[in-house]
């Protein structure tokens, strides 16, 4: 069945292929396009567009400021003994 499937696709790829028509021969050597030969010829890339800053645009950003390894430390034993906590009351029911 399956190589029916893949038999029907092969011949219909080649009888489209038969009837596409071949680019003129100056075309082919201008790069990447439609095998048809009906693409546009590519023109040059677009400029991007240019953004003028006002200087009251620009918020200034707040020093960063660092979180004591301890009070890290002291989180995670609190989570820890919290979890401990709920997986024992849940044994125990």
């Amino acid at each position: 069945m399956a190589d029916d499937q893949e038999q029907l696709i092969a011949e219909a790829l080649r009888a489209q292929a038969a009837h596409t028509p071949l680019p003129p021969a100056g075309r082919a050597s201008e790069g990447y396009g439609l095998l048809s030969g009906t693409d546009l010829p590519l023109g040059p890339p677009a400029q991007p567009a240019t953004t003028v800053r006002m200087p009251s645009d620009e918020i200034p950003e707040p020093p960063a400021t660092r979180v004591p390894v301890l009070a890290i430390l002291l989180l995670a034993a609190a989570l820890g003994l919290a979890a401990g906590a709920v997986v024992g009351l849940l044994t125990l029911l």
